[in-house]
């Protein structure tokens, strides 16, 4: 009784009724603020014309010369979708988990928010404070539409990432978000931008499904492929509502890339049960019957795999050349990642496995002979076009070394890797020869000859080595022979005398003229091959030889932008090369008649097992320890191939790998399954010339 009285005296009742009076005010006052805030404050507001263009990070795509994906490349692994490209059946099941009301409402689905969600967050709070709870104010449900979510990830994604758990920041955000909802969805449907609500509503449904996170890939298009390894508008209505379920939390929603545990797997079964209560949505929705949603509901769940989305390739060192290319023409790499850059190269994907695969086969028959190499020898390939020096192909490794698979980031032995040509560079000594005067039937001496070997320091005295003698692989020496048997044979002493003759600095000449770009050591051994170079410059300049045309190899066809606009072409650089034609075709017919007359190195491939006309030579390094061979089809119709096999430590292949025996078998299944899937066009044949003279030679024999 004392209290009731004490609360009926005038001042306390005045003072109780201003404090009232002022806490309503403020009330009003907030509520009017954040009124205005949202609806009518139109101030610090981003721009929308970044949403309108919406050209967010996607996948730059390097594409082989038939339109075949290469590889993809992003940073954030996203396509983006336009609103035509969104199937019913997924706006549908979007639409059914996320925002039933997406259509009518302007941003905030106001009814949503405080029936729905302002029930279940009271709820919430009054159990905190019952239980003692802290923090007391904890929104449970934010009736967030598929508007908010998109302003959320693309205007305010800065703010969410560094608010943390903060409650209060969470609450304040809150109102940006209806405010630039509301703001965007009057803004999209003035006739400047989309002209109608719905057209402005399917731009923020396509924006938002290019742009949300599945675990792993971004939007509906990457992650239809991650996960089912289908385009998106063949999605059937379980598939869209796994994706429409992953989007409310990918960690514990999406699929693992692992093979599911369908009976003891708690994650897998989280992961259904969330499939099918969105499918149960669907139905209540009205876009399904129950039937055919409880037959839906049997499906297993997929294993989504990245070999979906093409982010490994069979062509690493073809992106490690496509790199260069895009660098050399001053632009930056990095446009790739983003997907502001679309690469079209030469690569032939189908040659591509065939020489991966060759390779692999080459590289196991070795390894059937030296049990202890398996895994270790390795190998490389070139595959080129004679008429302009494109890369159909290219192996800078075999498939699995080091227990890993390669990567564009590994290392390329087709032209990171200078080694010695051994035999292979022989050639180029018999077409100064032939360039000076000499002809295929001139003879040469073959016979034992020393090479002087210059004068090493010992102490503080200069003393001259004792000179090297030159040996031909058989130790045989056969007196006075012809050039074109020299070459076939492959015989050293002949080599090295006739570079004594022609001149070292004359064959480095026509080495260069050929496309041999390294630097050449001026010594007479350089003639059989002592000067280390890549593969890729030898295939090159054996590729010239054979078509008469000289080019740089090149990978890069076309840039294009997003929009498909040209922004780079590659300029035609072949010019007719500089060697005289009647040398061109003497030299063709010599290396033809390596594989022809009866003891070259590469007569193995003049049989009914292998009824493609081809030219060549092998190379077999010092002491075993490289073996090569590169070879073409005649003409600018032709093709060339080169390969190499060796340790990466330079140790010994072993006793009698040469060249013939240990990369010649990669040369032939390269060539057959070329030709036999018709990859180049038909087979190219020699002039009736260059086959007439050498059997000619072979009658008088």
């Amino acid at each position: 009784m004392q209290i009731w009285r004490y609360f009926k005296k005038r001042p306390i009742r005045t003072t109780l009724a201003l404090l009232l009076i002022l806490s309503l005010l403020s009330v009003v006052s907030f509520v009017g603020y954040i009124y205005h805030y949202v609806f009518y404050d139109r101030s610090n507001l981003p721009d929308i014309k970044a949403l309108v263009n919406f050209d967010p990070p996607t996948v730059g795509t390097i594409y082989d010369e038939n339109g075949k994906t290469v590889i993809n490349l992003a940073k954030e692994f996203r396509w983006t979708s336009k609103p035509e490209e969104i199937p019913e059946i997924v706006r549908y099941a979007i639409l059914s988990a996320e925002d039933k009301n997406f259509y009518e409402h302007n941003g905030v689905d106001w009814t949503a928010f405080f029936f729905r969600a302002g029930v279940k967050n009271s709820v919430h709070v009054a159990e905190n404070i019952y239980h003692n709870r802290k923090p007391i104010i904890e929104a449970q449900q934010g009736a967030s539409t598929l508007d908010q979510q998109l302003i959320r990830l693309f205007f305010l994604q800065d703010a969410v990432r560094h608010e943390g758990s903060d409650p209060v920041n969470k609450f304040w955000r809150k109102f940006e978000e209806w405010k630039l909802a509301i703001w965007i969805n009057e803004e999209l449907k003035k006739p400047k931008y989309f002209g109608s609500k719905q057209k402005a509503k399917d731009h923020i449904l396509a924006c938002l499904l290019s742009y949300v996170y599945f675990k792993g890939v971004y939007g509906i298009k990457a992650a239809s492929l991650f996960y089912f390894n289908k385009d998106v508008k063949d999605l059937g209505y379980e598939e869209a509502a796994l994706l429409a379920g992953i989007m409310k939390n990918p960690l514990l929603y999406a699929p693992s890339t692992k093979k599911p545990l369908k009976t003891t797997g708690l994650s897998y079964q989280r992961q259904l049960n969330r499939r099918n209560s969105i499918l149960d949505l669907i139905v209540v929705n009205k876009y399904l019957t129950k039937e055919v949603a409880n037959k839906l509901k049997e499906a297993d769940l997929p294993t989504p795999s990245s070999n979906n989305i093409n982010i490994q390739t069979d062509a690493p060192s073809i992106i490690g050349n496509v790199f260069g290319e895009v660098k050399n023409n001053n632009l930056d790499v990095e446009r790739i990642f983003d997907g502001e850059l679309q690469v079209y190269t030469t690569v032939n994907l189908e040659i591509q496995k065939i020489a991966n695969q060759a390779l692999e086969n080459g590289l196991k028959l070795y390894e059937g002979r030296y049990p202890e190499a398996e895994g270790k020898v390795q190998g490389s390939v070139v595959v080129l076009r004679n008429s302009d020096g494109a890369t159909l192909a290219e192996v800078g490794g075999r498939k699995m070394y080091g227990l890993k698979p390669v990567a564009y980031t590994d290392y390329n032995r087709a032209e990171n890797s200078h080694r010695q040509p051994g035999s292979s560079f022989k050639p180029f000594v018999y077409l100064t020869a032939i360039k000076d005067g000499w002809t295929l039937e001139s003879v040469i001496r073959d016979a034992p000859i020393a090479v002087p070997m210059g004068s090493i320091k010992v102490g503080n005295k200069w003393v001259k080595r004792p000179p090297k003698w030159i040996k031909n692989y058989d130790g045989k020496f056969k007196g006075f022979i012809p050039l074109r048997k020299a070459l076939a044979e492959s015989r050293n002493a002949p080599t090295i005398r006739l570079a004594g003759i022609v001149g070292i600095e004359d064959i480095i000449k026509t080495a260069h003229l050929a496309g041999i770009k390294t630097k050449l050591e001026p010594y007479i051994t350089t003639a059989i091959g002592a000067s280390d170079v890549n593969l890729l410059e030898l295939a090159n300049a054996y590729r010239a030889m054979a078509s008469g045309i000289y080019a740089e190899s090149y990978v890069v066809v076309k840039l294009t932008d997003r929009k498909g606009r040209i922004i780079y072409t590659a300029k035609n650089r072949t010019k007719p090369l500089e060697i005289d034609e009647t040398a061109l075709k003497q030299i063709q017919e010599g290396m033809r008649g390596v594989v022809r007359i009866p003891g070259g190195t590469a007569h193995s491939l003049d049989s009914k097992d292998f009824p493609i006309p081809v030219m060549g030579k092998t190379g077999t390094t010092n002491d075993f320890r490289d073996a090569l061979f590169v070879g073409s089809t005649y003409g600018i119709d032709g093709i060339t191939v080169a390969i190499r096999v060796g340790y990466d430590d330079n140790s010994e292949l072993g006793d009698k790998e040469t060249g013939g025996r240990t990369a010649l078998p990669v040369f032939k299944e390269i060539m057959l399954n070329i030709y036999k899937n018709n990859l180049t066009g038909s087979v190219p044949k020699f002039p009736e010339e260059i086959e007439k003279n050498i059997d000619n030679y072979l009658e008088k024999k």
